[in-house]
């Protein structure tokens, strides 16, 4: 209702400006916060700064929490005036914002509408949890309001990443200083937040938004209200076109299931690889990926493209999840193998017809692959070799895909017309790209997603050093690796933006390659924080150049040859990555040893092709035809993936450091496991497997075996990460996998204090990793020494990692050391055999001495009383057993008073020792039974058990 409509004689008037309403919130929020941080420092200073870490001077700015709800009288003042706020301000702000913002186009402002949020609270631990909530529920607010219509919130999401960096510092780590520098960005968030909400003034003002009050007394009612909110608005229609594109963002699932099967393949086929230690024949299912050879043939490309024809294609490719059904190792590769030939045959086709549609499409399904990675412990849910034991949700899965399929084939037509395998829909003045150039990037590009963005850690563990004066180094892929999926998304929102207002030609400037390029020579160069950063850049400009590359790809005309090259590019790629590893295994590979510059170079200079250069001439990138409903539908998957993804990190950040199992006695049991790429003796992640086996030995230290995972044949997975969520670890990482090795980890129930990573010498075979660190074991300073040493093959190599290794153990003297290690040798073998060379030069001692039954898996020691030693076998978790010894650490200061021969073998039985000193009972047993899980005591059928002496001091 507007001023000039007349008022009759039983109405009362009163129309207000929606911009004083947000200027009224503004100002009442930013005098709330205000005075109470004002009030507080002047009257209760060091109350406030200080928090359950420290206190003033290493902590010297208030948290939020402490200044708005410790103390009278800023608690009074504040809670009056944000109760004024939060009443009818923040109400009709609300509400306004949705009426500005509505359009049959999108039903996002409806759901923005209901949005709200929790500020902290009086307990510490409730504070934890509704700060979290509050950014959380925060993210899907600003960026809606973002994305209907564009507003400025860039300043919030940056100063989340410091936000949680420091919140670590402070609850994880228990850093003095760090919850200063926490309370600043704390601050920060809720300037920015207000700030935020109070650009609706001006959005306000310049669609002359005004609220009409009208008093009716006509009615028998003594008192009615009547609202009424005008605007000059454009109106929108609402079109059958913008119908089918809201629903056609449901074929991400879909892309999501495609994804899952094609990462699949590679980890199910390199099962067979691993177990010959040589080409077994199985690599060959790699090339089911060349499956786009058959639309070669007119018929069937033409069939394709119809809905039907994908239809019945997708259908075929979900055949890949259902694989876990299947008990054999070799009948679930032949299924995966036929499923990710049928997966592909649409997908090239699709890129090619519709480059700027699918771009969305595809990156949406990896992303939300990655994300499914990230919530789930790093595997991926609906892959064939996890099942329900392994923690997969398969039947689920395949569901959503059948649910997103019957959508698709049931959809309005859509009155496309048939397509023709000789033509394209482009305009027959546009020029073309010659299919190699629209090939070898396509190629390059899918190899690039698959290899380091199908998993938010990938990126970490290239950049993983280990620890510094109790702190890590860089950041840590269960803490940090949902900062990988919020980069992920910015990238394509600019691609998103870029095709929104046709400005995608600005994607292919050779400007924004060189920022690519620049990320990635950081990301191989440098490692920590740096290193990361330049993985970031190179995540950003990947989802950036997505509807260029895919349009590059699709201007070849030429579907069947650009398609099939492509993909034999990627596979000579993910060959090669292997071959910088395996290179012992393959004929050839020593050309590529170590070699992963190379490998990262070739893929560069292919992607390069997609870009406008002047030698390639002028060609065009398209423009997208997509309407507005799409992008925002996409915007609105990408701010749920984000906010999911920064939700699981902080679901599973860890409230209370980790302790060791038995503090009170000043003892650690430490383990030693080769877990043989998390992959068991039936094909399956054997990741839960190996911490039940851990959690019921109460593991202290462990140090796990070739579990460098972060390639394509493994699946892009982290075996630590369900033990760290779950046990409450620390974990060091050992050499990433731009390091060439198999990898090695440490797990440690005590802080880590230093750690160093060491390549060991390798003149012939296979790069041998290991892990040297430091850890605070009850005040006392404990060297913990994890290796894996080269096979038998190479006798030089062993006996100059031997020599490595007893160094850095002879130079920690007179620190007590714990030797956790894979070194292929027999028990007392002379030089230049490795057993020799590590007891006498490293000056340590064998676990047992007696145990002549051994090869690959030793335990030795020094500065320490060991009390216990067991050997677990190994069920079909994978080719090799559990060693576990128990040692008690000397009082502090004074050490070992008797390190004689005899003090160290007073053999005893458990009943002459504490209770706490005995491994579980429910181990007992053999292969028939007894046990638990396959596991049991073996070789000498029960733990040896040795007293200490009496002389000792502990």
């Amino acid at each position: 209702m507007s001023s000039k409509e007349k008022d009759g004689p039983n109405t009362g008037h009163l129309i207000l400006k929606a911009s004083t309403v947000a200027r009224a919130h503004t100002i009442l929020a930013y005098t709330a916060f205000i005075s109470a941080l004002t009030l507080g420092l002047l009257l209760h200073y060091k109350k406030i700064v200080k928090n359950g870490v420290a206190g003033y001077p290493e902590e010297w700015f208030p948290s939020v929490s402490a200044t708005i709800g410790d103390w009278y009288p800023e608690r009074n003042v504040f809670q009056i005036l944000i109760a004024l706020t939060s009443g009818s301000p923040r109400l009709m702000l609300v509400s306004l914002l949705y009426y500005l913002q509505r359009s049959q186009e999108s039903s996002l402002p409806a759901v923005l509408w209901g949005w709200v949020y929790i500020t902290s609270s009086d307990d510490h631990d409730v504070h934890d949890v509704f700060m979290i909530s509050y950014i959380v529920l925060n993210l899907p607010w600003m960026i809606g309001g973002y994305i209907q219509p564009p507003r400025d919130a860039q300043a919030f999401f940056l100063s989340i990443v410091p936000l949680v960096y420091f919140f670590v510092q402070h609850k994880v780590h228990r850093i003095p200083g760090a919850y200063t520098q926490y309370s600043f960005f704390e601050w920060g968030l809720i300037f920015l937040d207000v700030l935020y909400d109070a650009c609706a003034e001006e959005e306000f003002r310049l669609n002359d938004l005004h609220v009409s009050l009208s008093k009716d007394v006509s009615s028998y009612k003594p008192q009615q209200y009547i609202i009424d909110i005008t605007k000059n608005k454009k109106s929108f229609g609402s079109g059958f076109e913008d119908i089918v594109d809201k629903h056609a963002v449901l074929l991400s699932p879909i892309s999501y299931i495609f994804w899952s099967v094609f990462t699949s393949l590679i980890p199910t086929l390199f099962y067979f690889s691993v177990w010959e230690l040589a080409i077994a024949g199985s690599e060959l299912a790699l090339f089911s990926t060349l499956s786009p050879i058959w639309l070669s043939i007119p018929p069937v490309l033409n069939w394709v493209r119809t809905r039907s024809g994908q239809a019945t294609m997708h259908l075929l490719s979900f055949i890949g999840v259902g694989a876990y059904i299947l008990q054999s190792p070799l009948h679930r590769l032949f299924l995966v193998a036929f499923a990710t030939s049928a997966a592909m045959i649409p997908q090239v086709v699709t890129w090619a017809d519709d480059p700027a549609y699918q771009s969305i499409i595809t990156a949406l399904g990896l992303m939300l692959s990655s994300l499914s990675k990230h919530v789930n412990h790093s595997n991926n849910p609906v892959w064939p070799f996890i099942d329900e034991r392994s923690g997969g949700y398969n039947k689920e899965g395949l569901l959503l895909a059948i649910l997103a399929l019957y959508e698709f084939f049931t959809r309005p037509d859509e009155g496309a017309r048939p397509f023709d395998s000789e033509k394209n829909d482009c305009p027959e003045s546009e020029p073309t790209t010659h299919w190699i150039l629209g090939a070898l990037p396509l190629g390059s590009f899918i190899f690039i997603l698959h290899s380091l963005l199908a998993d938010p850690s990938t990126l970490i563990a290239w950049s993983w050093t280990g620890y510094e004066n109790g702190r890590p180094r860089g950041p840590l892929p269960h803490l940090h690796g949902s900062l990988t999926l919020l980069c992920q998304s910015f990238g394509l929102l600019i691609a998103i933006q870029a095709m929104k207002s046709s400005k995608v030609h600005l994607l292919a400037n050779p400007l924004w390659f060189a920022f690519g390029s620049a990320s990635s020579y950081v990301m191989y160069t440098y490692r920590n924080w740096p290193g990361y950063l330049g993985g970031l850049g190179l995540s950003i400009f990947i989802m950036g150049s997505f509807p260029l590359v895919l349009h590059n790809a699709s201007s070849t005309r030429a579907v069947f040859k650009t398609s099939l090259t492509a993909m034999l590019v990627y596979c000579l790629l993910a060959l090669a990555n292997v071959w910088t590893v395996a290179y012992a295994f393959v004929p050839g590979g020593v050309y590529l040893r170590e070699r992963t510059d190379l490998v990262t170079i070739a893929q560069m200079a292919c992607l390069a092709l997609a870009f406008r250069w002047p030698a390639l001439g002028n060609r065009s990138v398209g423009a997208s035809s997509l309407s507005s409903t799409v992008f925002s539908c996409a915007r609105t998957i990408l701010t749920l993936i984000s906010v999911l993804g920064v939700l699981a990190t902080l679901y599973r950040l860890p409230i209370t450091p980790a302790q060791p199992f038995r503090p009170g006695h000043r003892m650690l049991r430490a383990g030693i496991w080769t877990i043989h790429f998390g992959i068991d003796n039936e094909g399956r992640d054997s990741q839960r497997r190996v911490m039940n086996l851990i959690r019921d030995m109460e593991l202290d230290v462990v140090g796990l075996l070739e579990t460098d995972l972060h390639r394509n044949v493994y699946g892009n997975r982290d075996l630590t990460r369900l033990i760290i969520e779950e046990m409450g670890y620390n974990v060091d990482l050992g050499p990433g996998p731009n390091s060439h090795t198999w990898g090695a980890v440490l797990l440690s129930k005590f802080p880590i204090i230093n750690s160093t990573h060491h390549l060991l010498p390798s003149p012939h075979g296979e790069l041998a990793p290991a892990i040297e660190a430091v850890l605070d074991m009850y005040g006392t300073a404990v060297t913990v020494v994890v290796s894996h040493n080269g096979q038998e093959e190479d006798p030089l190599d062993r006996e100059l990692q031997s020599r490595e290794l007893a160094r850095i153990m002879s130079t920690a003297y007179p620190r007590p050391v714990v030797f956790l290690g894979y070194v292929v040798t027999r028990p007392h073998a002379l030089r230049p055999n490795p057993y020799e060379i590590l007891v006498k030069d490293g000056n340590v001692h064998d676990v047992d001495q007696d145990d002549g039954d051994r090869w690959c898996e030793y335990i030795l020691y020094r500065g320490l009383y060991r009390t216990a030693y067991a050997r677990v076998s190994r069920s079909t978790v994978t080719d090799t057993e559990l060693q576990v010894a128990q040692f008690v650490l000397p009082r502090h200061g004074v050490g070992v008073t008797n390190d004689t021969e005899a003090a160290r073998y007073l053999r005893s039985r458990k009943e002459e020792l504490p209770p706490e000193h005995w491994f579980p009972m429910s181990y007992y047993g053999n292969q028939r039974w007894g046990g638990v899980n396959g596991h049991f005591y073996h070789v000498f059928n029960t733990p040896l058990y040795y007293a200490i002496s009496d002389d000792a001091e502990i």
